[in-house]
């Protein structure tokens, strides 16, 4: 398995090699500050690589608040148990 997750990787290293050097021309961009000029490639890239932090980081942030609730749900569920029934 981690061979082929290893042959993958690699692929997609490649097409973005490819990718990249393929679309050598600039763009320019106006951050409003700023005026910056890059290739195509580094552009494509820089958005990926946003997109895969912020869709990582709300997928952590929904699991972590998932795990959260459970935690406190199963505290309180402890403590119901363990207090002496009257």
């Amino acid at each position: 398995m981690r061979l082929l997750a290893l042959i993958f990787l690699l692929l997609f290293i490649a097409a973005g090699v490819v990718f990249g050097a393929l679309n050598a021309d600039l763009v320019s961009y106006d951050l409003g500050f700023a005026h910056v000029s890059v290739p195509k490639g580094a552009a494509a890239l820089v958005a990926v690589v946003i997109g895969w932090v912020l869709g990582g980081l709300t997928a952590w942030l929904g699991t972590s608040v998932s795990h959260r609730r459970r935690r406190r749900r199963e505290r309180a569920d402890i403590k119901a148990s363990a207090a002496p029934a009257a």
